[in-house]
């Protein structure tokens, strides 16, 4: 039997419908779909239940996918795809596997011969990078940075070292509710030509993009807190 296809499905980065930021062809693959891996189950029926799907959505199978786990514990996931069924992988917003659970997953679906299509969608990685006027050439994404003072500024001024040796744009998040005083740490240890950016509210209303020299970010003082934020970095050739 021909194994069923992954569809790897970007979502909404917040509370705007996904006809607003998804092409009609991923929406009309969503209708078709009846299984499903989720980051978050209830946040994925959420999104699901926006759509007039060919399958009611009390008969939607939708699997909770879990972070971090061997390869050997996604297993289990597989079955309708090895039944020859399509099946669909749904991060809480924007793109799994991508900053967000689902890469394991795509790793054994290759590994078992299995089929994976990336579908159009929002990725605040790509979005921000996009709008900072940074290397798009040359980049990498750093994820979370340490929660301790001092394992933070130690990680700003290893990203800051790195990114003058090589031009590579840097990037990085952090849990909303800290956002504020990481920009302060951004400010107070960053050199005053390293280029910073700061990406907030991607694709909603309340969007905001800032790019500047870090000397320059001083004159300004957003408040970032609770709001889903990208940090950028460019630093000058020693």
């Amino acid at each position: 039997m021909q194994p069923g296809i992954l569809h790897l499905i970007p979502t909404p980065l917040g509370a705007i419908h996904p006809i607003h930021c998804l092409p009609q062809p991923v929406i009309e693959q969503i209708i078709e779909l009846r299984h499903f891996a989720a980051e978050q189950p209830k946040t994925a029926r959420a999104f699901l239940n926006q759509f007039r799907l060919k399958t009611r959505i009390q008969e939607i199978n939708i699997q909770p996918l879990p972070k971090n786990a061997a390869l050997n514990e996604l297993e289990f996931l597989l079955s309708p795809l090895m039944a020859g069924e399509n099946m669909g992988v749904l991060s809480d917003a924007g793109c799994p596997a991508v900053a967000d659970p689902g890469a394991g997953l795509v790793a054994l679906a290759h590994a078992r011969g299995i089929r994976v299509i990336p579908h159009i969608g929002p990725s605040a990685v790509l979005l921000s990078l996009m709008a900072s006027g940074f290397n798009g050439q040359q980049f990498a994404f750093h994820g979370y940075l340490p929660i301790t003072r001092e394992g933070r500024y130690q990680a700003i001024k290893t990203l800051e070292s790195d990114s003058a040796k090589g031009n590579e744009t840097k990037i990085f998040i952090e849990t909303p509710y800290r956002n504020n005083t990481l920009l302060d740490d951004l400010i107070a240890t960053l050199k005053p030509d390293t280029r910073l950016a700061v990406a907030c509210d991607l694709t909603l209303p309340s969007e905001w993009i800032q790019s500047r020299s870090v000397r320059h970010w001083n004159k300004i003082h957003p408040d970032l807190n609770r709001r889903p934020s990208i940090f950028l970095l460019l630093a000058t050739k020693p």
